[in-house]
């Protein structure tokens, strides 16, 4: 598919969760539509703002931890989104200049944007499939992902701010015990999900407006989003509030009293380490 044709397939006459998470975090690459509803949530959730940045906080964090505590050099990024500078590949190959890393998303405005994802390295390698966590063979299979990563080294899988837009019909464990299974020992599992944990009351309303668009939401526990890694070993600290991975340490320009709330960031994070 080119680019010209994705820009066709672009629907701007309903906001697009990939869009709307492009707003939240100051992005350009979104549309008026987009820009309403956003705000729209923003009006009931004022932490939305604050958790799309720990989100791509986390990533950060784990990305790197993964390259220099536990020798990672792959990644499957599925969900990716509207490329947000630095991105994943950016981060892991300023730590191993050699990381391979397969961007996989099933929004058309992604593609469109998908050029951006190419800068690699010389030693390192990217690509873009534009695929469906709900159609994971189709996925596994595609030729991108068997010319970039092998499956006979570890692979980190990245579900960064995904599975709450896979509802429970949809199978998300089974989804993500199938991407799980063919990765070999050693690989690892990278995710955040939005929990309604700690304030539930904007939730309702907030899911509303993503419905209102087309796209359901299905907010998580903790325990339920433990369950993601069954069978895996988790790092330290384990299932851990977003900004409480592994947090960067306070400095002068963030005091502890400046930190985001938990209510605020309201996303639970782990990662997992397949034996």
């Amino acid at each position: 598919m080119t680019n010209a044709h994705a820009a066709r397939d672009i629907d701007t006459s309903r906001p697009h969760s990939a869009r709307m998470y492009d707003y939240y975090l100051g992005g350009k690459d979104h549309f008026e539509v987009d820009k309403q509803a956003a705000e729209a949530v923003s009006g009931v959730f004022t932490g939305v703002f604050v958790a799309a940045r720990e989100n791509r906080a986390f990533m950060h964090r784990a990305t790197r931890a993964l390259a220099r505590e536990h020798g990672i050099r792959q990644w499957l990024d599925i969900g990716t989104g509207i490329p947000t500078e630095p991105n994943l590949h950016q981060v892991a190959q300023s730590v191993v200049p050699e990381a391979r890393v397969v961007y996989a998303d099933n929004d058309p405005l992604v593609l469109k944007y998908a050029e951006r994802l190419m800068r690699s390295t010389q030693q390192g390698r990217t690509a873009y499939v534009q695929a469906d966590v709900n159609d994971p063979d189709t996925l596994l299979n595609s030729p991108e992902v068997a010319e970039i990563l092998d499956f006979d080294q570890p692979i980190a899988l990245s579900l960064n701010a995904l599975l709450h837009f896979v509802t429970d019909d949809q199978d998300p464990y089974g989804l993500v015990e199938r991407l799980v299974s063919v990765l070999p020992s050693g690989s690892a599992l990278a995710m955040s999900h939005v929990t309604a944990d700690f304030d539930p009351e904007p939730w309702a309303k907030v899911t509303a407006i993503y419905e209102e668009a087309g796209t359901p939401v299905k907010v998580r526990s903790r325990d339920e989003v433990a369950r993601f890694f069954t069978g895996l070993d988790l790092l330290e600290p384990g299932i851990a509030v977003g900004h409480r991975w592994r947090p960067a340490p306070v400095t002068e320009e963030l005091s502890e009293a400046e930190a985001p709330t938990d209510a605020e960031v309201s996303l639970w994070t782990g990662v997992g380490i397949k034996p």
